[in-house]
């Protein structure tokens, strides 16, 4: 909106306008200048940990975490559904991607968080899901994620040794490419039918083999 630099001193109603003209410049910019500042403190974690129901209600359960989507990551198809994810013919995992403010919680505290909840011991599966589509894996966004990222994978490898569980890591560590937001029915979907997430999540043995995995550790919260 130009600003008012030539106004008709003359009338009054003139004037009024001018002022308010002027007000309202001012008040647009002070929005958008909060508007900026509020999404500085944004960023962005994907991560795949088998089914992303049980993902998303772990990491939204964070503090710090504003928002966890459910959705697709790590194959080649455009837009694919869950029809075709979980039949494993696209290539992509159920991934979760994060948005949190770093000045609450940041990315090495989610990773730990992560490897916290999930079997990176299991290959091309997470507990009763089998498949590719449930591999889970860190999939990071710049070359900071990544170095932050392979720092963990040894952190992971160290508490595991510490309780004697051999084997290999198979948790991927992957540039993100283009993620796939799920379906509708599959957002928030421990809220939406809590009753039927409890029951996967249970009969999956997701909780029970975490407890084997990390002891105390499992599900751990900052």
């Amino acid at each position: 909106m130009p600003l008012p630099w030539k106004c008709n001193p003359r009338p009054l109603a003139a004037l009024l306008a001018c002022l308010s003209i002027l007000l309202t410049c001012q008040k647009a910019l002070a929005d958008g200048k909060a508007s900026t500042d509020g999404q500085s403190h944004v960023e962005i974690a994907i991560f795949a940990g088998g089914c992303f129901w049980c993902t998303e209600s772990d990491f939204e359960k964070v503090k710090g975490v504003l928002k966890a989507e459910s959705g697709y990551i790590g194959g080649e198809k455009k837009n694919p559904n869950y029809r075709q994810v979980s039949s494993g013919g696209t290539r992509h995992t159920e991934a979760v991607r994060i948005e949190y403010n770093p000045k609450v919680v940041d990315y090495q505290t989610l990773l730990k968080v992560y490897w916290h909840s999930i079997d990176p011991l299991a290959k091309d599966r997470q507990f009763c899901d089998k498949g590719r589509q449930y591999r889970s894996g860190i999939f990071y966004v710049n070359d900071q994620q990544k170095q932050w990222a392979l720092e963990s994978k040894e952190y992971a490898r160290t508490e595991l040794d510490k309780r004697k569980h051999q084997g290999d890591i198979h948790t991927e560590i992957t540039q993100a490419n283009t993620f796939w937001p799920a379906e509708d029915y599959h957002q928030d979907y421990y809220k939406k039918n809590p009753i039927r997430y409890k029951w996967y999540r249970t009969g999956c043995g997701r909780d029970a083999r975490l407890k084997t995995l990390w002891d105390k550790q499992a599900n751990w919260k900052p």
